[in-house]
Formats: C-alpha cells, structure tokens, sequence
C-alpha cells in the first residue's frame, strides 16, 4: 500500500470520523469460517470483548485468532516487525539500530528452529490460532484497519514461526540483567574494581532476616573500553515489553469469600493505543477461560477458569550473561579459547530499509553476525590491554527449547498442582506465577530455566579463559524459588529479590528495590479479611515507603536555610502520597533524583551518570543506604571542589535549590501550587502518530497520574526526561475464586485497535480514575451483557 501524506492523512480523517464504514467488520449477523468444525458464536459486551463459545479449544483457538485480527491486526503487525527485526521497513533509518539487534539477538531464527520441533497438541494451538487470523487477512481489504493505508503496509499472512518470534522478544525484554552487567563493566572502567563495588546494585529481600548487604560477588580485572561501544550500548535502551508488575494471592483464610483472590497488574509501556493485553473468554463444554493475552501470542497467561486463577510479575532471574572473548591476534576471524583458534560463525541477513529517494521506496543492507561457542557477538571491537575484545551474549532460552509450552496447559489446569505441573513446561520466559485454585490452595513458582554458573556470577561480564563451559546446567524446576499455602495466609512479588541469602544458586543482580513488596506487606498486614474493593484499592495505593524514609532526614536539613525552608515545610506536611494534588510529592521527586544526580555525575562523568541513573533498580536500594548512614559518604563530596569537603546535607541543599529553580521555571513560583499532576502525565497515542502534528487528535489525551517509580500505583517514568510516564499496569485485575459471575479488571485503552473506533478508548476514563469494569464469566452474564453476537458457521 501507499503511503498517504500527513496534511491529507488529516483531512480525510476528518471527514472520515462520520464515515460509518471506517471500522466496518462483522460482529453480528452470520459468516462462514474455514476450518471450523462445528458452528460456534463470538458475542461481544458494552467494552467490545469477544466471548466465544465453541464445541472444542481447537475451535475456540480459531474463532480467537479471527477475532484478534479484526481487533488487533495492525497492532500484531507492528509487534512482529520488531520482534524480527524488519521494523525499519516502515520507520526507516530510524528503526535500523533496533533491526540490527534483534536481527543478531535472532528472535526469528530460533522461531523457525522451535516450531519445528513442537509436539502435535502444542503446535496445533498455535496453528489453530494462526488459521484464525489469516482467515481475517484473507477476507479482504475493506475490513483492514485505515492504520495500514496511513502507514503504507499491507497485512501478511502469519506463521507459527511468527508466533513464537513474539515469545522469544517478550522474553528478551524480561530479560533485564544484561543492563546491570553493562553499567557495571563501565563503572569499573571508570573507577577501578573496588570504588566500582561500592554502588553496586543492592537487592533486598524484605523476608530475609539473614540479609547481609555486605556480601560481595566474584572478582573481575579485565580491563575494556565498552561506554563508546554504540553496538553494546544498544542493548540498554527499554523494550516495548520490559515487564515490571505487581501480583499476589490470598488464601482463603485472608479472602472474605473463602477462595483464593488472585490479583494482578502487570507494568508495561501501555502509552501505545489500544493497550498490550486483549482480553477474551473462552468457553467449551468442558472449559470456561477468561484472561488476556498478546496478540500474535496465542498464549493466556493471566487468566481465571473453573477452578484456578493465575497472574505474573517479571522475575528478574538471570538467564543471560555477557562472555569477553579474545581476538585471534593472528587472525581477525577468530577467537581464543585459551590457546585453541576457533572461527567466529558468520550469518548474514538483509535489512529492507524504508527511502523514499531509493528506488520502489525501500533499500537493501546486507549485515554480518558473529557467533562464537557462548552465542551471538553483541559488541564492535573493544581494546583490550594485549589483544583486542568483543562481547558474546549467552542466554538460556535458546538452549532450553522444548517441545510443549506449559501455558496451554495452564489454562486447563483444575487445580493448583496441576498449574505447577504446567508451568514446569514453561522454560523461555522467566516470571512470578502466583495462582490459587477452588480447593483452596494458592502459591507462587518461578518458571523458567536458570543457568548454573562455575566461576561468574553474572554481575558483570565473564572473561572466556579457555573452552571449559561456564555454566553446568540448569537449576531444577522443584528448587527455583516458590511457596506453597504460606501460613501467612497470602504471597506476592513485586520485581524484588524473592530469593533469601542462602539460595545454593546465583539468581540475579537486577532487582526492583523493596519499596512495593514493603508497602504491599504492610497493606496485608492490616486486620481482617480482604475483599475485592480493597485489592482494587491496593493496586492503585500511592504510599512512598522511599520517602517516609528519606524525608525525615530532608526537612531538618533544608528547614536551616532560608531559601529552602518552603520545601522543608511542604515536605513536613506531606502524607508520603504520590496523589495528583501533593505539591508534596513534586518537591520530593525532583529533589531526591536531583540529589543522586549532584552524588554521583562529579566522579563518573555526566554520560556515565546518566547511563546508570537512567537503570533505577541498579542505584535506588544503595543510594537509601548511602543516604541513611555513614559508611560512604565519601560519594558526597564533590571532586570539582579542591579546597572544600562537601557533606551529604551541603549537597541535599544544592539539590533543593536546583530542583526549586527548576520548578519556579515550570510551575511558577509558589511551591504550594506544584502539585504532582501537573508535572506527573499519562499520554495516551495512536502507534501511527505518537507526536507531533495530529499526535493528540488520534490519541487518548493527557492525563494527571497518580504514583511513581515506588508506589504499587506505578508510574515510572525516565530519569532524564521526568515526569512524563512511560511505564504503568497495563491491566489490573482481581480474581474471585468466589465469585463465579465475573472478574474485576480493566486496561488502559480499549479492546479495538484501530483508529477512532468506539473501543479504541473507551476503558482510559475507568483505568485512571478507578472505577470499575468486569470481564463477565457465567453464562447468564454474559447473555446479559451481550450487545452483539457473531454466529460462525462451517464450511458447506
């Protein structure tokens, strides 16, 4: 398709959002399906979900697929481009960089191996789902959404391959401990491995009494030069499903029905329009399942049935690890292994990239990945002390392929241990499971496969020494970390280091600091039952545990100046609520990140300090530590001042200073007006036009957002660009196991992908201001709830 110009695009759009046919497809009235093997409906409630009743899941699977497409179609487009590195086909030279990673992460490649090797049950999910989906495709262009035409694509028939390329880049994404590694490589290059150590990330298990912070990792003296490696620096920029979450279950003796509730809000960058979850239910005569999933990923991992209940949180666990390898000196094309010349493997790939001054509107470019024995080269060449360098990445689930993925099962499970035995399959994504079943049995099990290290731990990179493998295994499903009906009555994670200090096996350096599970522990600490209106409540708690911490040692050092006494009294009124309207909150944030900033950037430079500042896990728990006590206030003092020795609070002071000018410059000069949803935003936007001209009239508008990086309320936003949100739930859903009618949950956009439908937007009101939406499960609620129905008919 042709691409349309912006100016036009607009004007047609105008005259379009009266057009009826601007999102015509059917979702009533009758239409014949190929494939189906016994005639099935899709009925849709007042949000737009698809509630599809089947005769058999391999139908259910089918209509899914076809009702995904209509729904979703140009959004799992986009996600396959940038799961197989083909973005750059539609953003140009803009997406070639992240082509060029995922392309030599090879997300695609290891589809099409994995596919191929999938037992007939699983496989036959997947294809299924697909034959559903290019159903769609195949009906024809006038039901396409406008979003192809504006963006000059046309929609491509899907694969299984397609699928799993969308498992493999979800779960590179989870993967975040590569950028622990790499910000500590270049802290030690800066400083020396000893200064280097002592803002090393700190990760706190708030039910680990033996925690010992001073515990210290393996030793590292190779000496490199990665900070202007732009190859290796590629890999620290954010993916679109770098999961950060929150999720817990109570028992039934903590639920005021009597059955586990399972809760969830999983934390993704949910700006993009419609949202990245689609919810749908599926029923047959033996299954009733609810849930959301990816779509293009015909896996359900959050969900509720019959009898069980289940949602995830990112682990975190570390299943890839960086490997320094030597240059043959003698020849460029290979590498050592202690005195053994290995050639690197050669792949080479073609990148299509969008030009409009290339002929047919596209170039060609040929790249080159290097592999060695420990997997692809990520690096361009780094100059060693005697020979040159580059990093491999090595990562776990590449090498744990298996014929079945768990999740299918999962969604079928009738009791918790079934789920357990399910999720034992589930060896590419490393995440939290926390589930409960009608019994009354409830847990948390970590999925995955954690490698077992000889010498590294996987802190920082591995230098390659000789051909001994580093890793020896895989740490046993039955020994990841879990817990079973706790006496506590409930469990949940939170991104936090789960795992106490004497776990036999390295887990993982990057780790949300403790400031959610803390405030979570405390909530579920009050007296009583709780109810799904106060899990609801809990997911959208704006409670800072970091500043009930740290302001109290702000207020008494700021209340001794006469310039920054207006700060300390607005933080001495506060309540430690990130809400829209605490001036409060706005103090807080923009002293404290302007706090780390004045700590660190006079010793590791303004790039460095930028680049570990931007990774909040890696510094937020160890700077607490260093403001709260003593021991390295060294880190205070600023190295451009020869003649003076700044302390912590000369340097709290200049930060209240910077950060109050800042803010008279943005929201005036009286503080008691810098109310933290001023500066505090959600954007909603179309993916066809997320600035710029026409960006707010095809999005779903700015809103103030409550919470912050340390509230269960999440709103994350970047360090160097505050506070524009960039990372919030995109789900919350609470799960009455009690409760056979429906399920409490509600997304940040809509159900419909596509531009300017009545679904598209519709859930943005609810989401950030509380109120309530269900996912209907028995039958009467549906039928009562049902505003269209879809009868899909078999072939003659």
């Amino acid at each position: 398709m042709r691409r349309i110009p912006w100016p036009i695009f607009i004007a047609i759009l105008i005259l379009l959002t009266g057009c009826a046919g601007l999102n015509r497809y059917p979702v009533d009235g009758s239409l014949t399906l190929e494939d189906l093997r016994a005639p099935a409906t899709v009925d849709r409630d007042e949000k737009g979900m698809a509630y599809i009743h089947a005769r058999t899941l391999d139908d259910a699977m089918l209509a899914l697929g076809y009702a995904t497409g209509q729904d979703r179609l140009f959004q799992m487009t986009l996600t396959r481009l940038f799961a197989q590195g083909r973005i750059s086909e539609l953003a140009g030279e803009k997406g070639r960089d992240v082509d060029i990673r995922h392309r030599t992460l090879g997300f695609h490649r290891q589809a099409i191996q994995h596919a191929r090797m999938l037992e007939p049950e699983t496989h036959r999910w997947f294809q299924r789902y697909v034959d559903g989906v290019n159903a769609y495709i195949r009906s024809g262009e006038d039901s396409f959404p406008l979003e192809f035409k504006l963006a000059g694509i046309s929609p491509e028939l899907w694969s299984v391959a397609d699928c799993l390329s969308i498992l493999y880049y979800m779960s590179w994404s989870t993967s975040a401990n590569l950028k622990a590694e790499i910000v500590a490589q270049m802290l030690i290059e800066r400083l020396g491995e000893q200064k280097a150590r002592e803002i090393f990330p700190l990760n706190v298990n708030p039910d680990d009494a033996s925690f010992d912070p001073s515990a210290a990792g393996e030793r590292f003296s190779e000496k490199l030069v990665v900070a202007c490696d732009a190859p290796l620096a590629g890999f620290l920029e954010g993916a679109a499903y770098e999961i950060g979450s929150n999720n817990w279950v109570t028992g039934p003796d903590l639920s005021s029905g009597g059955k586990p509730m399972v809760c969830n809000d999983p934390h993704l960058d949910a700006r993009i329009l419609p949202g990245p979850w689609y919810p749908a239910g599926l029923f047959t005569p033996d299954n009733r399942i609810i849930g959301v999933h990816i779509p293009g990923l015909p896996l359900m991992p959050i969900f509720r049935n019959q009898h069980v209940a289940a949602g995830l949180t990112n682990a975190y666990g570390d299943m890839q690890d960086l490997f320094v390898e030597t240059v043959d000196p003698a020849n460029a094309d290979h590498y050592l292994e202690g005195s053994r010349s290995i050639p690197f493997s050669v792949i080479r790939e073609t990148l299509r990239i969008r030009d409009k001054k290339a002929k047919g509107g596209f170039r060609e470019e040929t790249i080159e990945i290097r592999g060695t024995n420990r997997g692809p080269v990520v690096s361009g060449v780094l100059k060693g002390l005697e020979t040159d360098k580059v990093m491999s990445l090595r990562w776990a689930p590449y090498e744990t392929m298996g014929p079945t993925l768990g999740v299918i099962k999962m969604v079928q499970a009738k009791s918790a241990a079934d789920f357990r035995s399910a999720l034992a399959q589930t060896n590419i994504i490393m995440l939290n499971f926390v589930f409960g079943d009608d019994r009354g049995d409830f847990g948390w099990h970590v999925s995955g496969r954690l490698p077992i290290r000889r010498r590294c731990s996987g802190t920082v990179p591995c230098v390659v020494t000789n051909g001994e493998d580093d890793w020896h295994g895989f740490v046993p499903f039955d020994q990841m970390p879990q817990s079973t009906n706790p006496s506590k009555g409930w469990v949940g994670t939170c991104n936090h280091h789960t795992v106490t200090q004497d776990y036999p096996y390295y887990y993982s350096s990057y780790q949300s600091p403790s400031y959610r599970y803390r405030r979570l522990k405390e909530l579920m600490a009050m007296p009583g039952k709780k109810t799904v209106d106060q899990h609801w409540q809990y997911q959208r708690d704006t409670y800072n545990l970091l500043a009930e911490k740290l302001v109290p040692v702000m207020v008494p050092v700021l209340n001794q100046s006469v310039q920054t006494r207006p700060l300390a009294r607005i933080l001495g009124q506060w309540d430690y609520r990130d809400t829209v309207d605490a001036p409060g909150a706005t103090v807080f944030h923009a002293i404290y990140e302007r706090f780390a900033w004045l700590t660190f950037a006079d010793e590791l430079g303004e790039p460095l300090s930028k680049t570990m500042l931007k990774v909040w896990y890696f510094w937020q728990e160890r700077f607490q530590q260093m403001v709260l006590t003593d021991e390295l206030d060294h880190w205070f003092d600023d190295a451009a001042t020869n003649d003076v020795v700044e302390s912590k609070q000369d340097i709290l002071v200049r930060a209240a200073l910077d950060a109050q000018a800042d803010l008279s410059e943005t929201l005036g000069t009286d503080p008691e007006n810098w109310n933290w949803g001023a500066v505090h935003h959600h954007t909603f936007v179309s993916p066809i036009r997320r600035d710029g001209f026409g960006s707010g009239f095809l999005g779903g508008g700015t809103h103030p957002a409550p919470g912050s990086v340390e509230t269960l309320y999440r709103g994350l936003y970047d360090y160097d660009d505050p506070y524009a949100v960039t990372v919030s739930a995109s789900l919350r859903m609470v799960a009455d196991l009690g409760d056979d009618d429906k399920v409490l949950a509600v997304i940040p956009g809509g159900v419909a992908g596509r531009v300017f439908h009545p679904h598209a937007t519709d859930q943005i009101d609810a989401f950030m201001n509380g109120d309530k939406q269900y996912w209907w499960f028995s039958e009467s609620a549906i039928n009562a709830h049902s505003q269209s129905t879809l009868q899909l008919q078999t072939q003659p």
